[in-house]
């Protein structure tokens, strides 16, 4: 699909998409904690309905309720043959389903397609052998077979390369039921995600381990919360602040937007989109689970994406109209995501005319230039489609944006919510 935008002035209120992050952690934990769960306003992203598809492979019944919510009833993780598990280009899915997967007796087989083949899975060889899981992979790469149980001890593992690894561990080492295990983490990135993942085990009354810091996941007898009795929750799926924080650029650029559905006290990394707008000089208001935000003149940035890397996108494309320098760090994070995002957003935005380098782990912008317009391709990354696109509201030209429909990934009503806004949008095959 073609997306051809031009510039527009937004007005109105829209809807933040669901929380695709909280939406996979979810259904995995309603799966482990078995009994009934009830989502509430899910989310409809290919990688929402991976997760939901990975569930019921693993013993779980999925029923789609009237009025949009979703019903999960699991016993806990069922598996009586050996399992293939599609995971798309979900890297999450990916790193939480194979640890649980490795709790079982039976093989399990861990695939995807796209970016996702690229995306380094050493992990699972280094740790799993540990914990007297097998693992076979391609050279460390997908497809990759586990078989277990896997058998929680104390072990150290490596947190530099994605938070995910560890809440997938957590979820295995937990649904396991064995106590005075510790797991400790070096050099842990994204820290915010992994306390999101222990609040929605929490509410779903899974043990959680004592978190002594962020390096350190104590799990004790005592780590079974009284909320473990339960056996029906409903469970409401929150704003995403990832996708989200595209449409408060982009309110920030031009006109007046409400974005309404997004949660303050939430625990996602990407919160931090309020900080940097801030910063930057951007009009913003709130008023209850809904931000206002106005165009004004906007500065130069820095900040540093290490814990909330999803932000590098929209932040290129708020620092191309920022006057000044703008240095946004963390930007080895970058490198196995749906794209090289720190290669495709220098290729993509300098065909624009924003002159983007790279320095010591960080994107430096110099902004404030007018920005012409073109023929710009997507690389198949739903968040650079999305910069992108925010981007071509304040191009003098128009942008044409090759392979846009990659946005189904996390957020299939993006150009939707767009239009709504009075923006100057236009899709063909």
């Amino acid at each position: 699909m073609i997306a051809t935008l031009r510039s527009s002035s937004l007005q109105g209120a829209v809807l933040a998409p669901r929380s695709k992050s909280v939406m996979q952690r979810a259904c995995a934990v309603a799966l482990l904690a078995g009994g009934e769960t009830i989502l509430e306003t899910p989310g409809n992203s290919q990688d929402d309905l991976i997760a939901l598809a990975i569930i019921q492979q693993l013993g779980a019944t999925v029923q789609k309720m009237e009025g949009g919510a979703i019903k999960i009833i699991s016993k806990g993780l069922c598996v009586n043959e050996p399992l293939v598990l599609e995971c798309g280009e979900s890297g999450l899915s990916c790193r939480l389903f194979t640890s649980i997967a490795a709790l079982t007796s039976y093989p399990v087989t861990i695939t995807g397609s796209g970016s996702l083949l690229q995306r380094p899975q050493h992990f699972f060889s280094k740790v799993f052998p540990q914990l007297n899981a097998q693992v076979i992979t391609e050279n460390g790469f997908l497809p990759l077979q586990v078989k277990g149980p896997l058998t929680p001890r104390d072990i150290m593992v490596d947190g530099s390369m994605s938070s995910q690894y560890l809440s997938g561990l957590l979820m295995a080492y937990s649904a396991s039921g064995i106590s005075n295990v510790t797991i400790t983490v070096d050099q842990l990135v994204s820290k915010p995600y992994v306390d999101l993942t222990l609040a929605i085990m929490q509410k779903f009354g899974l043990r959680t381990p004592v978190q002594i810091d962020y390096s350190t996941y104590r799990f004790t007898q005592e780590s079974i919360p009284a909320s473990s009795l339960l056996t029906k929750r409903n469970f409401k799926i929150e704003g995403d602040w990832s996708g989200a924080a595209f449409l408060l650029v982009a309110g920030a650029l031009t006109g007046r937007v409400q974005i309404k559905g997004l949660s303050q006290q939430s625990l996602q990394a990407d919160k931090k989109i309020v900080d940097v707008l801030q910063q930057a000089g951007a009009n913003l208001k709130f008023n209850d689970d809904s931000i206002f935000v106005q165009s004004a003149p906007l500065h130069a940035f820095t900040f540093d994406a290490t814990d909330s890397p999803d932000l590098f996108p929209p932040l290129i494309a708020l620092a191309s109209f920022c006057q000044g320098e703008s240095r946004i760090s963390g930007a080895e994070r970058l490198q196995f995501k749906e794209s090289n995002r720190a290669i495709t957003l220098i290729e993509e935005f300098s065909k624009l005319g924003v002159f983007i380098r790279e320095d010591a782990g960080s994107l430096v912008i110099q902004g404030g230039s007018a920005i012409k317009g073109g023929t710009v391709k997507a690389h198949d990354d739903h968040r650079i489609a999305m910069a992108l696109a925010v981007a071509a509201l304040r191009s003098t030209e128009g942008i044409r944006i090759e392979q846009a429909d990659s946005v189904r990934k996390s957020y299939p009503d993006f150009f939707k919510d767009l239009a709504e806004l009075h923006a100057s949008v236009s899709l063909t095959n």
